[in-house]
């Protein structure tokens, strides 16, 4: 029987924060935030990302609020507390309600913050509200084969690699994407919770 504390399902929107940042529902006037933060690193030039440009970003966002809309994900902006700077973006994605499992991904951030606590305290927020408040059952992550950083960053949160879907998707630039899988399941959250606030403590902030 499902727990009468959870919240309903698909996700609503909702505000989650921390010590560093606070993960804020996806709006049309953030696009000029957002391009700021993809443009330091050049993240849309990364040929093994999905990452808007400038010049697509306000239909990114439409396309993003339109799936909102339909119950299919849930798009945030990633704001930095310290100086209230927008530095990425992340979203619940791919809902699944009866099966109650969700995707965490379209995750980018600013190369300014990358290697410090702000992806572990995102992804901390984002599973603690999926497992506790939604009531998961798994929560995946997916990536393309040659992300490699990507790949290790979701390793590091403790969740493991379930296999790889060959030919899974056609990128805007014509090349097909061999996606990487990996989850987190409800029975793996407790253990992934304390690790998360250990290395979280141990990472310099963004």
């Amino acid at each position: 029987m499902t727990d009468p504390a959870l919240l309903p399902w698909p996700p609503r929107p909702v505000v989650l924060a921390g010590e560093h940042v606070r993960l804020e529902p996806m709006a049309a006037e953030h696009a000029g935030g957002l391009v700021e933060a993809i443009a330091d690193g050049e993240l849309d030039r990364l040929w093994y990302t999905i990452v808007p440009t400038p010049a697509s970003i306000d239909a990114w966002i439409a396309t993003a609020l339109a799936q909102q809309a339909a119950g299919g994900a849930l798009p945030f902006v990633v704001r930095r507390l310290r100086d209230g700077r927008i530095v990425g973006s992340t979203r619940y994605m791919n809902v699944e309600p009866v099966q109650r499992r969700l995707e965490i991904g379209t995750t980018f951030y600013s190369a300014g913050v990358q290697r410090s606590a702000l992806n572990t305290e995102c992804k901390r927020l984002l599973l603690q509200h999926a497992f506790e408040a939604l009531g998961c059952l798994a929560v995946e992550f997916r990536t393309h084969w040659f992300n490699q950083r990507s790949r290790e960053a979701i390793a590091r949160l403790g969740a493991k690699q379930d296999g790889v879907l060959r030919n899974h998707q056609r990128l805007p630039d014509g090349s097909l994407r061999d996606t990487v899988v990996f989850s987190i399941i409800d029975s793996e959250w407790p253990a992934v919770k304390r690790h998360l606030g250990f290395r979280q403590a141990r990472l310099p902030a963004p």
